[in-house]
C-alpha cells in the first residue's frame, strides 16, 4: 500500500520480499535515470535483501553501477578492514563484489586512519568533490540515530568521529560474538551531509522499530531524535513493512 505523509511518499508492502523489491526498485530508478549518480549507502540488516535485489537486477542487464560513485554512510572506528563486522567487508560481500561498479568509485570512512578527525575532514571534502549525494539510503537504530549520529543536544553537521550510545552497542551486539567486541566508536556522516543529499530513501523493518518511527516523524524536531530532521527534507521517500509501520498506519493520508 502507498500513503502519504503531506507531500512524502510512504509505502508498505504486504511482505518482506515485496519490501526488498521495492526498496531497491528506487534505487534502480535513480541509477537509470542518472548513470553517474552519487549514491549514499547504509549498512545493517534491514538492507541486505534489498542489496540481494540489486544484485539480480544488475545480473539480468536491468541497471548498470559502471558510472556510479559510492559513499558510505559510516564505519566503525577502529576498525580493520578486514574484520567480519567491518562496513568495508559488509558492503563488499553484500553488493559490491557482484556489481560492475569500480573500485576505484567506491568511498568509506576508514576505520584504521590513525587520525580520524583528519580522515573524517578528507571523506567530507571527497563528497564534496563528487558534488554531493545525489540518493541517500539511510535505516534507523532503535534510538533514532541515522548513520551514526546518536541522540545529542546537537545535530552535528559535517563527517566526524562520534561515541557509540549503550543502546547502539547492545543493538549491535548481535553482530559480534560478544557485546565486548563492539567498538565504541564511528566515523560517521553528519547531519548537515546527510541532509544535502538531493533524494533519501528511509527503509525500516521490525516492531522494534514502529515507535522510533513515530517519533521521528510524527514528533518534535529535535536532534534527541535525530532522525527526526528528515521532516524538514523535501525529497524523502519512506518503505516499510508493517510491523515497523504498525504505530503510524493511522496517521497516514
Amino acid at each position: 500500500m502507498v500513503y502519504h505523509i503531506g507531500n512524502t511518499v510512504v509505502n508498505i508492502p504486504e511482505s518482506i520480499d515485496e519490501f526488498n523489491k521495492t526498496s531497491a526498485r528506487y534505487m534502480m530508478e535513480q541509477v537509470n535515470k542518472k548513470p553517474d549518480s552519487v549514491m549514499g549507502f547504509a549498512t545493517g540488516g534491514t538492507p541486505v535483501g534489498a542489496y540481494r535485489e540489486l544484485i539480480e537486477l544488475y545480473k539480468s542487464g536491468r541497471i548498470s553501477f559502471e558510472m556510479v560513485k559510492s559513499f558510505n554512510l559510516d564505519e566503525y572506528y577502529p576498525i580493520k578492514k578486514d574484520n567480519s563486522q567491518s562496513y568495508f567487508r559488509y558492503m563488499n560481500e553484500n553488493l559490491f563484489n557482484h556489481i560492475d561498479i569500480k573500485p576505484e568509485n567506491v568511498h568509506l570512512p576508514c576505520g584504521e586512519a590513525v587520525d580520524p578527525n583528519t580522515e573524517c575532514d578528507a571523506y567530507e571534502k571527497k563528497i564534496i568533490a563528487a558534488g554531493g549525494i545525489d540518493f541517500q539510503l539511510l535505516g534507523i537504530g532503535t534510538n533514532g540515530h541515522i548513520g551514526f549520529n546518536e541522540p545529542d543536544d546537537k545535530f552535528p553537521c559535517k563527517t566526524h568521529l562520534v561515541g557509540l550510545n549503550q543502546s547502539t552497542i547492545d543493538d549491535n551486539a548481535r553482530f559480534f560474538d560478544s557485546r565486548d567486541e563492539v567498538p565504541r566508536k564511528a566515523l560517521t556522516m553528519g547531519i548537515k551531509t546527510i541532509m544535502s543529499a538531493k533524494k533519501i530513501l528511509f527503509i525500516a523493518s521490525g516492531a522494534n522499530k514502529a515507535a522510533i518511527i513515530k517519533e521521528a516523524f510524527f514528533g518534535d524536531i529535535t536532534p534527541h531524535v535525530p532522525a527526526s530532521v528528515l521532516q524538514l527534507h523535501t525529497s524523502v521517500i519512506i518503505v516499510l513493512d508493517e510491523a515497523a509501520a504498525a504505530d503510524i498506519k493511522d496517521k497516514l493520508e
